[in-house]
């Protein structure tokens, strides 16, 4: 038995109210941990304490859910209602799911990113089900005259044994707004689950396949305009002069101006990047009509010289950031990174004499690895509506950081907070892009100088050229090797632009007596941000890879090799900032050994694998492919995840799979070239996004059962796949791969 207060002293996580017309509702915090004492409480921010969500129970039995945080796929809209409706007790089939708008003063965290939003929630979401359970079964006690200890709950209805008593939830649901909220409550064992752990079908998913209205590329209002803007087409440049006189008077054009995205003032937070801060706006009555006003513009642009950007991280102080001039070419960046890796940089982590080791081996292997500058190419283009009258303002769209761009809007109009309503669509792909809305603002200033509706879209060509992408990333691996073949030392040497990915305190450090971890970063003018497992995404690639050399390299199995260093790690750790759990992250492997039958020999089928901790959770993987004309036959990946207690499995091996697929395109394909400025590449017919040929023929996701608390899944299953492909590319080819996209260096084979 599980016992959680409901309120630390005078602070609740929990209030009640009557609703109108008859019924219970509950306001409870989405972030509140059942877990705290009393000494932890003061160091607490204020919005642990803030009610955020809301859990409505009519008279009638329907259970009313409301989920803040916005939906792009990963199906928080449906995993989140179903931890409240399990300690609520109520049938699923009664439950009804609403997308709360954006709401800073009734939500927190009411964003999409680092795949916490299960798990930070967890806690808070049980709380508010038992709480409403207890108050249901109060409420009976008391009509009944009976012991509360005496009420049990099945599926929405009250039951009084002994009296054959029984009462639907919304037969009890006004009574039960009187009583007052319990100190504490009982959550339900693990064991006693009936919807957590069982698959539910998304919310969403008839509204989806039917095409209803869910996305923001679908809003339409009366009187509604069209806009599009024009960017510089190279990074490096800015906006000279517009000569508009041809354009203003094509049909349907109703106006072409200027706008600064941002005021020169603005203190900009951490996802406020910006790529151009001054556009051209074509405003019109149809997409067709502005479409054409857009290549029919003449407009100059310039290069820009060297600046400073101030920006505030959104954890810790203030950056100062260097953005300099020049029209940059992927050539160059090659360079320059070559040139950054073969020094020595910043020390991050030393553990043991590491060049002491290095001298003193038998064999020394060192490898380099890169991966270029990637587009996150969400399927539904960048898009926004606003609808701005004086002193307000009512904005639609598909963000993942609403809450914050909301405060960047109110600074940009001149409008309160309390005055913009921002409603929340679904969004059709975020991956990190649409955590940088600037194309929000842009709407914004549109429709207040328009003095009507507006809805902003960017073409393909827009979002691929505009920015923002994943860095472009180097680095070099350096391990040592006994005469026993043991792993004696490691040297990682990692940098990118313009950020490192290093991760200093991850596998395989604790597993190895002398470590050394560097890094470095080249400051760039080409605008970068969160791409699906931040960093990860490419360290995973280049360490799971490196680690089946050096497993080749010493005569042994490469996951047996990566049980040994796990098993050093568990029984006598190196260090004390290991950020992974060495037997968890064993688990993986030894679960995706045994349902991939790793032991057994097909010469037919090349084989793969690898394995990654990120974002509290443990991914590994198999690949299994053939080679044939040349080209990789993807037969089938098998893949383990630790991600602890699983909500709805059957979402949860959909989320696998996404991430399995868009790892392997990204992989293969991948890659964003520049020239003088100017992305190469601007649309599907040049960059190469994965066809469903090219995808696994079959995707087996086993998970491992326990009882942790749940953890990250959007993001853990993409960075393994990078390596565990480039793994069974080797088997099938005999040679490594090293630098991705992967097919620039399977053509070379031909």
């Amino acid at each position: 038995m599980t016992l959680v207060k409901t309120a630390i002293g005078r602070r609740s996580f929990i209030k009640s109210s009557a609703l109108v017309g008859g019924g219970l509702m509950l306001g409870f915090n989405w972030l509140a941990s059942c877990k705290l004492n009393p000494e932890q409480v003061n160091s607490l921010p204020g919005e642990w304490f803030e009610l955020n969500g809301y859990l409505k129970i009519a008279d009638n039995g329907q259970v009313t859910i409301m989920s803040p945080n916005p939906e792009g796929g990963q199906n928080v809209k449906t995993a989140m209602p179903m931890i409240v409706a399990e300690e609520l007790d109520i049938d699923w089939k009664d439950v009804i799911v609403e997308q709360a708008p954006l709401n800073t003063d009734l939500y927190s965290r009411q964003f999409i990113g680092g795949s916490q939003a299960i798990r930070t929630s967890w806690e808070g979401l049980r709380m508010a089900g038992a709480t409403a359970r207890h108050m249901l079964k109060a409420a009976a006690a008391e009509a009944w005259k009976v012991p509360i200890e005496e009420i049990t709950t099945e599926t929405g209805t009250l039951h009084h044994k002994s009296s054959k008593k029984s009462a639907s939830f919304g037969e009890m649901a006004s009574a039960a707004a009187q009583i007052s909220v319990p100190e504490e409550v009982e959550l339900k064992a693990i064991d006693d689950f009936k919807i957590i752990g069982t698959s539910k079908k998304n919310v969403d998913g008839h509204k989806i396949v039917t095409g209803k209205p869910l996305f923001g590329i679908d809003t339409q209002s009366e009187g509604m305009l069209t806009a599009m803007i024009v960017h510089p087409p190279a990074f490096g440049m800015k906006l000279k002069s517009v000569d508009d006189t041809a354009v203003k008077t094509m049909p349907g054009i109703q106006d072409v101006f200027t706008l600064n995205v941002l005021d020169d003032n603005y203190e900009r937070q951490h996802f406020d990047t910006c790529t151009f801060l001054e556009v051209v706006a074509i405003v019109g009555h149809s997409t067709w009509e502005v479409m054409n006003a857009k290549k029919a513009i003449s407009v100059e642009w310039e290069p820009f010289e060297t600046y400073a950007e101030e920006r505030k991280p959104y954890r810790g102080p203030k950056q100062k950031l260097m953005i300099p001039s020049g029209l940059e070419n992927t050539s160059d960046h090659k360079a320059k990174m070559a040139e950054m890796g073969s020094k020595k940089a910043a020390i991050v982590r030393r553990d043991g004499k590491p060049e002491t080791a290095f001298r003193n081996a038998a064999k020394i292997i060192e490898r380099t690895y890169t991966a270029p500058f990637l587009a996150h190419n969400c399927m539904e283009p960048m898009n926004f509506f606003a609808d701005v009258k004086g002193d307000s303002a009512q904005l639609s769209g598909p963000l993942q950081k609403a809450e914050l761009t909301e405060l960047a809007i109110s600074a940009r109009l001149g409008i309160p907070v309390e005055q913009i309503d921002i409603q929340l669509t679904r969004l059709g792909g975020g991956y990190g892009r649409r955590s940088y809305a600037h194309w929000a603002l842009e709407a914004a200033v549109i429709s207040q100088k328009m003095k009507a509706p507006v809805k902003l879209v960017y073409t393909r060509e827009d979002d691929m050229t505009g920015g923002i992408y994943r860095p472009a990333y180097q680095v070099t691996y350096k391990a040592a090797l006994d005469s026993s073949n043991n792993l004696t030392a490691l040297h990682i040497n990692a940098g990118g632009i313009p950020e490192s990915p290093l991760y200093a305190n991850r596998f395989p450090a604790g597993a190895v007596d002398h470590y050394l971890a560097e890094s470095w970063k080249i400051s760039t003018n080409i605008t970068i941000g969160s791409f699906r497992a931040p960093r990860s995404n490419f360290m995973a690639s280049a360490e799971q890879s490196f680690l089946d050399e050096v497993a080749e390299s010493a005569g042994k199995d490469p996951i047996d090799f990566r049980l040994e260093l796990l098993n050093r790690a568990a029984k006598n750790p190196v260090g004390e900032k290991n950020d992974y759990d060495a037997d968890r992250y064993a688990g993986v492997l030894k679960l995706v050994k045994e349902k991939s039958n790793w032991g057994k020999k097909d010469p037919d089928i090349k084989r793969g694998v690898a394995a990654y901790f990120c974002h509290n959770s443990y991914a590994a993987q198999v690949v299994d492919m053939t080679w044939e004309n040349d080209q990789p036959n993807i037969q089938k990946v098998t893949c383990a995840i630790d991600c602890g207690i699983v909500i709805n499995p059957d979402a949860a091996s959909n989320l696998c799979e996404g991430g399995i697929v868009d790892g392997i395109g990204n992989a293969l394909y991948g890659e964003l070239p520049f020239k003088d400025g100017s992305p190469q590449k601007r649309n599907f017919d040049t960059y190469h996004m994965i066809r469903m040929s090219e995808s696994p023929k079959e995707i087996d996701v086993h998970f491992v059962k326990n009882n942790v608390d749940p953890t990250g899944l959007g993001e853990p299953t993409f960075p393994p796949i990078f390596a565990a492909l480039a793994n069974a590319l080797y088997s099938a080819t005999g040679k490594r791969f090293y630098n991705q996209p992967f097919i620039n260096e399977m053509k070379a084979l031909k």
